[in-house]
C-alpha cells in the first residue's frame, strides 16, 4: 500500500482566482441618501441629467470682458457690475468689465476673464494690464460633465470622490447592494479577552479586534459570535447558527491537523471544504468552504497570519461578494521599490515580508518575521510580495504593497 501524498498547496494567484470565480455577489438592494452611502457598493449605473458646470462660469476672482476692448494690454474699462458667485450679471457692453468672483456665471457679451492680479482699479475704473485670450480662465459648461452620461459604473465601491460626484448632479440618493452580513467566531480555550485574568498557558484574543475592525472598514454588518471552546460538537453547532442568516462565516484558529483543530472537520461535516492550505508565508492554513448558504473562511490562529491572509484573500473575497466587480478596485496597487536589506534565504512559499519606506526612499524589513509578532504589522508600511523561491540582496527591485492599498 503506497504512502499517503498530501495535496499540493494552491499558489497565491490560483487560490485568488479561486474565490473570485466561486463569490455570488449579493443581489438586495436599497435607495439610500448619499450622505449615507460611504462604502457602498452602487447596484446601478448613474446618468447625470445635467452639464457640469451648468453655464459657463469664472475660475478665478478677477474682471470679465470683452477680449477685443483689451487688446492693447493696457486697457481701461468702466467697472459696469459686480457679480458674486450665486448671481446672475446682466449683458456686458463694449467697453466696460465686470468684476466678477470665482464661480460666478460669466455675463453675455463677455468672452474673457482677467485675473486680479494683472488689473488696477481706481473707483468706477479699472486698467486691465493684460491683452487675454478669448476663453482665458473661463470654465465651460460641461467641460466637466455632459448631461446624459455614465458618471458612475455599476458595481462602484463609493468612497469620498465617488459621493462628490454624484452630489455635483443633484443624486440625493443612490441604489446600493445591501450591505453583507459577516458572522465571525474564534477558537482556542487559550484564548481570554482583554481585561480579564490571563491564566498560565492564555494569551489575550488580538485576532478578535483585528478581525472587527477590518470588517468595519469594508462596510460589513458583523455578528460576532466571541470564542467557542475546543470541541467539535461547539464548532459544529455555532456554524449551523452562523449560516442561518449570513453570507459569509470568518474563523480564526484552529484550521491546522492537531487534535484540537477542529474547524476542518466541523465544515466537511456541516458543509464542504472546497479549499485548504495555501503556498503562502505566513498564513498556509487558509480554510475555504460553504456551510449551507454561507460561504467559509478560516483564517490561521496567528495573529500575523491572520492579519496578511484577512489582506490578502478575504478583502478582496468580500468586496467582489459586495458587488464590487472593477479588477482594479479588486487588486490592490504595488510599486516597485529597492530593497535596502539581504533577504538570503529563499522559501517554497509565497512570504509577505513586513517593510517600511526609509528615508532613502528604499525598504527596511523589519527583523522578526514570526508570524506571531504582531508588532511588524504597526512598525510597517506595508509588506513586500516575494515570489516562491526567491532572495533578496540589497539594490534590487521588489513588488511593495502599502498598507494603505489593503486596509479599506
Amino acid at each position: 500500500m503506497s504512502a499517503y501524498q498530501p495535496k499540493p498547496m494552491l499558489s497565491v494567484s490560483a487560490a485568488l482566482d479561486f474565490l473570485m470565480s466561486a463569490a455570488r455577489p449579493v443581489s438586495e438592494t436599497e435607495l439610500i441618501p448619499t450622505l449615507e452611502a460611504n462604502g457602498r457598493v452602487l447596484a446601478k449605473a448613474q446618468v447625470s441629467e445635467m452639464n457640469v458646470p451648468a453655464m459657463d462660469n469664472t475660475q478665478m476672482d478677477g474682471y470679465a470682458v470683452r477680449a477685443a476692448d483689451c487688446a492693447t494690454g493696457n486697457a481701461t474699462l468702466t467697472v459696469s457690475q459686480r457679480i458674486p458667485a450665486g448671481h446672475v450679471g446682466q449683458p456686458l457692453l463694449p467697453g466696460t468689465a465686470a468684476r466678477i468672483f470665482t464661480g460666478a456665471l460669466i455675463p453675455e457679451g463677455a468672452d474673457a476673464v482677467v485675473m486680479q492680479e494683472q488689473c488696477e482699479a481706481n473707483g468706477s475704473l479699472v486698467t486691465v494690464r493684460h491683452a487675454p485670450k478669448s476663453g482665458e480662465w473661463i470654465r465651460r459648461a460641461g467641460e466637466d460633465i455632459n448631461s446624459g452620461s455614465v458618471i458612475l459604473a455599476a458595481g462602484t465601491r463609493l468612497r469620498s470622490p465617488e459621493l462628490g460626484l454624484a452630489a455635483s448632479v443633484g443624486l440625493a440618493s443612490l441604489p446600493v447592494r445591501r450591505k453583507l452580513r459577516v458572522a465571525v467566531f474564534f477558537t482556542g480555550d487559550e484564548l481570554t479577552m482583554p481585561g480579564e485574568p490571563l491564566a498560565p498557558g492564555a494569551i489575550y484574543n488580538s485576532n478578535r479586534f483585528t478581525l472587527r475592525a477590518l470588517l468595519e472598514n469594508l462596510g460589513c454588518q458583523i455578528t460576532d459570535f466571541g470564542i467557542v471552546p475546543d470541541s467539535l460538537e461547539a464548532t459544529r453547532s455555532v456554524l449551523r447558527e452562523c449560516a442561518q442568516a449570513h453570507d459569509l462565516i470568518i474563523t480564526s484558529g484552529g484550521v491546522s491537523v492537531g487534535e484540537e483543530d477542529h474547524i476542518k472537520p466541523a465544515v466537511e461535516a456541516e458543509g464542504k471544504l472546497n479549499m485548504w492550505q495555501i503556498a503562502v508565508k505566513p498564513g498556509k492554513p487558509l480554510a475555504f468552504g460553504e456551510v449551507q448558504q454561507a460561504f467559509f473562511l478560516g483564517l490561521p490562529g496567528n495573529p500575523v497570519s491572520s492579519y496578511v491572509t484577512f489582506l490578502m484573500f478575504v478583502r478582496p473575497f468580500i468586496l467582489r461578494l459586495q458587488g464590487v466587480d472593477d479588477a482594479r478596485a479588486l487588486t490592490p496597487k504595488s510599486y516597485a521599490m529597492r530593497a535596502d536589506f539581504n533577504w538570503p534565504k529563499a522559501d517554497k512559499r509565497n512570504e509577505f515580508l513586513r517593510a517600511r519606506i526609509n528615508g532613502q526612499g528604499g525598504l527596511e524589513l523589519f527583523a522578526n518575521q514570526s508570524s506571531g509578532v504582531l508588532t511588524s504589522t504597526v512598525w510597517g508600511d506595508g509588506v513586500i510580495d516575494n515570489p516562491p523561491g526567491q532572495t533578496i540582496a540589497a539594490g534590487d527591485t521588489v513588488r511593495f504593497i502599502p498598507f494603505s492599498e489593503l486596509l479599506y
